[in-house]
């Protein structure tokens, strides 16, 4: 029999005053017939029935059930019997207390591990179940609300996270199988297993979270003035310049014919940090060019840098133009990431020999690639086949607003963590090498484009032999031959189709040779975006608790309010002061202390909701027993706080 239905009393007097009243009842009852229109209020309801809702008990030692008083039992004839207030009835350590539950609480919303019942198909517009009710309808309508009806949610009164999700696993191992085969030179140590085991904790993994910090520290790191005395406080809207590489003695430009230099910024007026690209000694000659910087400041695309704004100053002693980019920190290049400090971009580096530019036999070129893929490690295909996707996405759009990247080299595009691809300095070889004899700017863009494309496979060339000698004229078929001994067939014919300068090439012809290879790309984004969503699930629910803290810690122990010393001991904040002991203050029966992370978060959780569980507080000195409900402390935390946030005269509550 359900507790709803069962009088567990333990009281015989309160058990004889009730049999007048069932006696009573169920002779009112007993004139009913099955045709007649009852009230919800006396309709009848047994267990087998789709609206029979049981109340769950508060706790082990309590007993709570609904109860009508006598007095408030109106006839089935009245037409519109007055709504009564039902009256509960709970033993407690051998005392009975009587209360009346409030309007807005539901039969199923008070005990430990208590939750709403919601019915679909049968619930209000506030999720409350309803019980009884009518309306005709034909038979399938009545069929399908029995439907469904018979389908229950059972929602939990607290909001916690409930664990790593096991599609999140997966998709944590999947990575780890790819980053440990890539050979990108991952420094990770991790076996898959101990990665899934790491992410069952409630608190962000600690790889993510230390990538998030660096990156941090990087973006917040400011300059020393004792080691740049030469760079100026402010340039043009930008302060708090730091260098962010290391200026070589003697400037040797490779695409840019001219001496470049790197900076992080800070905007005056909004805070936010940009990467400033400074082009040295170069005087603008011709406006024409804007337009093309224009065109760069409106393309927007996940594998290129933004280009922000471009200025010209005097600030550094020199004439110098100015390209202002988003800053993407702890980024590095694929030069510095991919190849080693051995290679030269004009040549050989042979320590054996006194003249390093001197023309090498065949067997010498081959040998020294097989050293160099043999130094570096061989890249995975996989991972150059992520490469190229990113890439060639990106020329994509570019090339389709009639624009040329001209930035497609080791030394330009950037690597910003996990696989990901951006395309650096874009616009920039555009204004410095602008002719303004040319009636049409746009008119050499066809060119370029082209230059984009054979630019791209020397680069997958490169990366195939981790080698920057392997793209020179006399490597070539060299290199091609080593390809193919590690990849396929389709990577191989992408770098012969690009390096092929006979016909027009276009990066759409590009797309069969990669085929289904974007839906492995796409699998992996998704794999990625899958643990995101975990983590910032943890977060959300660690910034709740965080900003609860922060309530109780501003309230609790607080000296003085408005001229009043004992505000924090008396009224409301009593309370929550003994509350912040039953949390965190509790001891073992030997008087040890209770530490146990699972007591604490799960009665933040409760105080957040607002549930109607009761709780058991006692004051230090053993004296004062108080027992509410955490729906009352929650009452009392933001009445509290609010009192607090009107003295301080701050209109934004930590919501």
């Amino acid at each position: 029999m359900p507790a709803m239905l069962t009088l567990p009393f333990r009281e015989e007097k309160r058990q004889n005053e009730s049999l007048p009243v069932a006696a009573s009842l169920t002779k009112n009852l007993s004139t009913l017939s099955l045709n007649d229109s009852l009230p919800s209020s006396l309709k009848k309801v047994v267990p087998g029935s789709t609206e029979f809702i049981p109340r769950s008990s508060p706790s082990l030692n309590s007993v709570t059930y609904s109860s009508t008083s006598p007095l408030t039992v109106t006839s089935h004839i009245n037409s519109s019997p007055t709504p009564t207030a039902p009256t509960y009835q709970e033993y407690v350590g051998g005392t009975t207390y009587f209360y009346s539950a409030p309007e807005a609480t539901t039969v199923a919303n008070s005990g430990v591990g208590s939750s709403i019942v919601q019915t679909i198909g049968s619930t209000n517009s506030t999720g409350v179940p309803i019980v009884g009710g009518g309306g005709g309808g034909g038979e399938d309508e009545q069929h399908l609300h029995h439907h469904r009806a018979s389908i229950t949610l059972r929602q939990p009164s607290v909001t916690m996270f409930p664990g790593t999700p096991s599609h999140a696993k997966t998709a944590m191992a999947k990575l780890h199988q790819q980053v440990v085969g890539s050979g990108a030179g991952s420094s990770s140590s991790q076996t898959p297993d101990d990665t899934v085991l790491s992410s069952a904790s409630y608190f962000v993994s600690n790889q993510l979270r230390m990538e998030i910090q660096h990156k941090n520290n990087l973006t917040l790191a400011t300059p020393d003035p004792t080691l740049y005395p030469d760079l100026p406080l402010e340039v043009d809207n930008y302060h708090e310049l730091v260098p962010l590489e290391q200026l070589p003695a003697v400037p040797k430009p490779h695409l840019i014919p001219y001496s470049t230099s790197t900076y992080k910024a800070t905007h005056i007026k909004t805070g936010v940090r940009y990467c400033l690209r400074r082009v040295h000694g170069f005087r603008l000659p011709n406006s024409k060019c804007m337009v093309l910087v224009d065109m760069w400041k409106n393309l927007s695309h996940s594998n290129i840098v933004q280009l922000r704004e471009v200025f010209t100053t005097k600030a550094f002693g020199d004439q110098s133009i100015i390209f202002v980019y988003d800053y993407h920190p702890d980024s590095e290049t694929l030069l510095a990431r991919h190849f080693s400090n051995s290679d030269s971009l004009n040549g050989y580096s042979d320590s054996f020999s006194s003249n390093p530019n001197a023309p090498r036999p065949y067997s010498h070129s081959k040998n020294h690639l097989l050293r160099q893929q043999h130094t570096n490690g061989m890249l995975s295909e996989t991972t150059i086949w992520s490469y190229v996707i990113q890439l060639t996405g990106a020329m994509a759009v570019v090339h389709a607003l009639g624009l040329a990247c001209r930035c497609i080299d080791p030394s330009k595009v950037l690597h910003t963590g996990r696989s990901r691809l951006r395309l650096s300095s874009p616009g920039i070889m555009d204004v410095v090498t602008f002719d303004g004899s040319l009636s049409n700017p746009l008119s050499l863009i066809p060119h370029y484009q082209q230059e984009d494309l054979t630019a791209l496979g020397k680069l997958v060339l490169a990366l195939a032999c981790r080698s920057l000698i392997a793209v020179q004229r006399e490597n070539l078929q060299t290199s091609l031959d080593l390809m193919s001994r590690t990849y396929s067939t389709d990577l191989r014919n992408l770098v012969i189709y690009l390096l092929s300068s006979k016909t027009m090439r276009s990066v759409v012809d590009l797309m069969p040779i990669i085929g289904a290879r974007y839906y492995s790309q796409l699998d992996t984004v998704q794999y990625h975006n899958d643990i995101l969503n975990t983590e910032m699930a943890k977060e959300m629910e660690n910034g709740r608790l965080c900003r609860l803290l922060v309530k109780l810690g501003t309230i609790n122990e607080r000296p003085e309010l408005n001229m009043d010393p004992a505000w924090s001991e008396t009224g409301d904040r009593y309370m929550l002061k003994l509350f912040r002991d039953h949390v965190f203050h509790q001891v073992t029966e030997d008087g040890r202390p209770f530490l146990d992370m699972a007591h604490v978060v799960h009665c933040l959780n409760k105080l957040d909701a607002g549930t109607q569980e009761k709780v058991c507080l006692m004051s230090r000195d053993e004296q004062s027993v108080l027992v509410v409900t955490y729906a009352e402390l929650k009452h009392c935390l933001e009445q509290s706080f609010a009192e607090i946030v009107a003295s301080s005269g701050v209109h934004k509550a930590l919501d």
